[in-house]
């Protein structure tokens, strides 16, 4: 199984047959979004629940390669490794190079197993929180307004935010200065005076004595050339010399083998981080690396670890401060980034039928807490596709929950909704951010997908309907990794909205989901499972399951 995708649409994965020859994967952008460094070998026939499989992901955030072949005596091996350019690595005698990580894990009893050892080795071993606490729900301004900021505006979208139950309030892109659209301004980390003539601390203070944290967006690796940084010093774009570089989103990449270019972002993300309060950075990087070239040889990998590098000396002197890897949503994605931040931004996409598959994909090597998962507004501004607030706080919920909108642009039933999922989560989430996250499988797999967060005591799941059923009754959806000795009480949270006042004629729902829910023992949750109700294409339903 093979990780493939692009802008909107990560994480998708694919079957390869490898009976002779070979399969290889190349990454040579820079970036993820075409290719996730993994992948995963198994027995034939491999699922969530079943065969053999072997999982393998590269900790590195730069180009890759993995290839698997077939050995003429029939054994398989698969291999992975940084891709370096020719001449990028030299080595004078005495000297070393340390290659990245290579994580693999083994699953006898399927795909579940292995993404659990995954799991649990990312929560032991790699992610640090700078609180330990609870992830607080967050919104982020970016879909809400995008670069139109007025702070006063945007003081009153946070006292919205608060009254809907969110605990971090994140200025995205467009608070620094010349920064009216995407054709200017990146390079200059400095307030823009004009959109904040008071500076940011107003409406920081004002977020923090709502009793919510504060993030701030940047992308610190780019820079325009329209911007005082790039008339200042057009010799510090990453690049190499006589080659026309052509801009992507209208934008350049910035030579951070550079010392002096280091220096200079470092200088002034530290400003800004020491200034003000910020509990939360988003760091963004909106383009791939085009024939990256340091002093005239390829640097595609040391742009990487000055990347880690400055990752690291700023959580160094800013350690309360949480970050997150945002590129272009699911552009740097992978264990190696993981030892400096502490979320991801899955995709740039909140369509919440593409996440389903998206989030499903991304779950096969990280835990739910690190899985930012945000409810769109009503028309999703990617895919133009709406969707009603059910199926999006759904969706939603089984990630690191946040918002992506302006709260007073939205109906009073929509802020509800809102309200309402925010809640859902805060109650779950202890759960949902430490319990054993498992894939269920499914007859009708590319039409009905199922998950479900599993701990000792209860169990938490989610069925999305992606699109109209192939068969006039549903299937039973089984719940394996419950304790067969149990009896636990099954109850329904939240079911679609055809469902909610039994008035849809062609959607009968099943008896067990009338009145309060029923009581089954766990063997019998695995081996019968539960008739699942004819529900309308994109639509969820969550069910759970508590130990008597």
């Amino acid at each position: 199984m093979g990780f493939h995708g692009r802008w909107l649409q990560e994480f998708q994965t694919h079957r390869i047959s490898v009976s002779h020859g070979g399969y290889l994967q190349e990454s040579r952008r820079g970036r993820h979004h075409e290719y996730f460094p993994a992948m995963v070998a198994g027995t034939a026939h491999f699922g969530e629940c079943r065969g053999e499989v072997w999982g393998a992901h590269l900790a590195w955030s730069g180009d890759h390669r993995i290839r698997i072949d077939t050995k003429s005596d029939g054994r398989r091996f698969l291999q992975a490794e940084a891709l370096y350019q020719a001449g990028e690595i030299q080595l004078p005698p005495g000297e070393g190079h340390a290659t990245p990580w290579l994580y693999a894990s083994y699953g006898g009893e399927g795909l579940n197993a292995m993404s659990d050892a995954f799991h649990r080795f990312v929560r032991a071993r790699l992610l640090r929180f700078p609180l330990e606490a609870e992830r607080p729900v967050q919104l982020n301004i970016w879909e809400g307004v995008y670069f139109d900021h007025d702070p006063d505006y945007i003081m009153r979208m946070a006292s919205e935010a608060r009254t809907l139950g969110v605990e971090r309030f994140i200025i995205d892109d467009g608070w620094f200065r010349h920064r009216d659209d995407d054709h200017a301004g990146l390079g200059d980390w400095y307030v823009d005076e004009r959109k904040y003539p008071q500076g940011l601390g107003p409406v920081i203070d004002h977020v923090r004595g709502l009793g919510m944290q504060f993030g701030l967006w940047f992308e610190p690796e780019m820079v325009n050339p329209d911007s005082d940084l790039f008339r200042a010093h057009p010799d510090w774009m990453l690049g190499l010399s006589g080659y026309d570089q052509p801009t992507g989103r209208h934008q350049y990449v910035l030579d951070l083998c550079n010392p002096a270019v280091f220096d200079y972002l470092l200088a002034r993300l530290d400003a800004i981080l020491g200034e003000h309060p910020i509990d939360y950075v988003k760091w963004d990087m909106n383009r791939d690396l085009l024939q990256p070239s340091h002093d005239g040889r390829a640097s595609s990998q040391a742009q990487t670890e000055r990347v880690y590098a400055l990752f690291d000396e700023l959580r160094k002197r800013h350690p309360a401060t949480e970050f997150e890897s945002c590129a272009s949503g699911g552009g740097r994605i992978d264990y190696g980034v993981l030892r400096y931040v502490q979320r991801f931004w899955t995709s740039d996409s909140n369509d919440a039928l593409e996440r389903q598959r998206i989030q499903r994909g991304m779950s096969y090597f990280f835990p739910p807490e690190v899985m930012g998962a945000h409810i769109g507004a009503d028309r999703c501004h990617s895919s133009r596709r709406r969707h009603d607030v059910e199926f999006r706080g759904l969706t939603a919920l089984f990630g690191h929950m946040g918002v992506e909108l302006d709260p007073l642009a939205a109906s009073l039933e929509e802020r509800e909704g809102f309200a309402r999922y925010i809640a859902l989560h805060k109650r779950l989430r202890g759960l949902l951010h430490g319990g054993r996250s498992v894939r269920l499988e499914t007859a009708d797999a590319e039409r009905l997908q199922a998950q479900a967060v599993i701990d000792d005591q209860r169990a938490v799941v989610m069925v999305a309907q992606l699109a109209t059923p192939s068969w006039a009754m549903n299937e039973a959806l089984r719940i394996p990794y419950l304790d067969p000795r149990k009896r636990y009480r099954v109850s329904v949270l939240d079911r679609p909205n055809a469902a909610r006042d039994g008035s849809h004629t062609m959607r009968r729902q099943v008896p067990w989901m009338a009145g309060d829910g029923f009581e089954a023992s766990g063997a019998w949750l695995a081996e019968a499972g539960l008739r699942l109700p004819q529900m309308d294409p994109e639509s969820a339903l969550l069910i759970e399951l508590e130990a008597l």
